[in-house]
């Protein structure tokens, strides 16, 4: 889980400019702070924020350590399959929409290359202490020494409010949505043994 957690590059699948968008957000977020190697990735567009947008997996000038995918349901598996078979290893799954069929047929490329997924159907994580925002919550969290992890979009984004209020940090805070893959379990253990 190293990749997710402390990733030296990150593409965002579905990054864009137009408001209201979750790959807006994300984007924005990681743009805002994060100090590794960002590729936005949309056939849309030819740059974002003064960084080159890329229109597919294989365009990438190397191989992410952690791909954030805000693109449609029906996306999902193929980037899962192109993105396995680039040699990526993590990827946050902030996509709602999948069906049963759709979320087994993504496991199932996942595993073939040994890439763990977090979510889908989640706000993503933060880990303040790298400056890593890959989530699509609308403020950020202060760097600290708890990790909060919570299934509930709803609890994430509140206790985000509530923390802020009171300059509380985290460091690391995980919306982990459906867990289809990465769990309460993986993280228990990630976490326990992490220093900070």
């Amino acid at each position: 889980l190293d990749r997710l957690f402390a990733p030296a590059s990150v593409a965002v699948f579905g990054a864009s400019e137009r408001a209201g968008r979750v790959g807006t957000t994300v984007w924005r977020n990681l743009h805002a702070q994060f100090p590794g190697r960002l590729y936005p990735v949309n056939p849309k567009h030819r740059l974002l924020d003064g960084v080159k947008a890329y229109a597919t997996v294989k365009a990438l000038p190397e191989t992410p350590d952690l791909a954030v995918i805000c693109t449609p349901a029906d996306t999902v598996v193929k980037l899962i399959e192109q993105l396995g078979e680039y040699g990526t290893r993590a990827a946050i799954v902030v996509t709602a929409g999948l069906d049963k069929a759709t979320k087994q047929a993504m496991l199932k490329a996942a595993r073939v290359h040994m890439l763990r997924i977090l979510g889908p159907n989640c706000i993503g994580l933060l880990v303040p202490h790298l400056g890593l925002n890959a989530s699509f919550a609308h403020i950020g969290a202060q760097p600290g020494e708890l990790a909060f992890v919570s299934q509930s979009g709803a609890l994430v984004t509140a206790m985000l409010d509530w923390a802020a209020a009171r300059n509380i940090g985290f460091s690391h805070f995980v919306s982990l949505g459906e867990h289809a893959d990465v769990d309460f379990g993986d993280l228990l253990d990630y976490l326990g043994s992490d220093a900070k």
